[in-house]
């Protein structure tokens, strides 16, 4: 056997083991996914490779700030606070208020998320669609649990201005899904545990 078929059996080996398949199709989908949202912060971010059409028209990083704050500037107002908001900032008057800056949007935690959802096997399609879209959306809101604090809590709390919040954020998020992971690996589609 030639060099090319012993590569060609190695790799169908490596992929009919379900760890290593898994292992290979993560690592794979999150350099992907989060290289890909790193890329297309560039090209719709004035300056170097900007491209003017992607950041008028299809800039999905600017629709998720601005989603963010503005459902966290709807519940805040339904609570009858004072705020203004510009595109990057939400302000509460007489409390504090944040900069949504990139790492604030949560595209790391989603792509980790995204592809262990789509990697694991042993899952519908129909079943991982479902958890994905949920577990996304459970991250935003958490996300906009974090906004509200923070916009209500940064004048009170001087402590604050000294704890890394993003890295508390991904330790509670992390913790949520890898609690939600959990039971979902260990659910069966009757809804019994296995």
């Amino acid at each position: 056997m030639n060099i090319k078929g012993l590569h060609i059996v190695w790799i169908s080996k490596v992929w009919q083991n379900t760890t290593k398949r898994f292992l290979i199709s993560f690592l794979s989908l999150f350099i992907l996914f989060h290289y890909f949202n790193l890329l297309y912060i560039g090209l719709v971010s004035p300056g170097g490779l900007y491209v003017p059409f992607l950041n008028q028209h299809l800039d999905y990083i600017q629709g998720l700030r601005k989603l963010l704050i503005e459902t966290s500037a709807a519940i805040l107002r339904q609570f009858n606070y004072d705020l203004y908001t510009t595109p990057m900032r939400l302000h509460v008057d007489g409390h504090g208020g944040i900069i949504l800056v990139y790492s604030c949007l949560g595209y790391g935690i989603m792509s980790v998320f995204t592809a262990f959802v789509l990697s694991w096997p042993g899952k519908s399609w129909k079943n991982r669609l479902i958890f994905l879209i949920s577990g996304l959306i459970l991250i935003q809101t958490l996300n906009i649990g974090r906004l509200i604090g923070l916009s209500l809590l940064g004048q009170r709390l001087p402590l604050l201005e000294h704890i890394d919040h993003h890295t508390l954020f991904n330790l509670m998020v992390y913790a949520v899904l890898i609690l939600s992971i959990y039971l979902w690996i260990n659910t069966s589609k009757k809804g019994k545990t296995r």
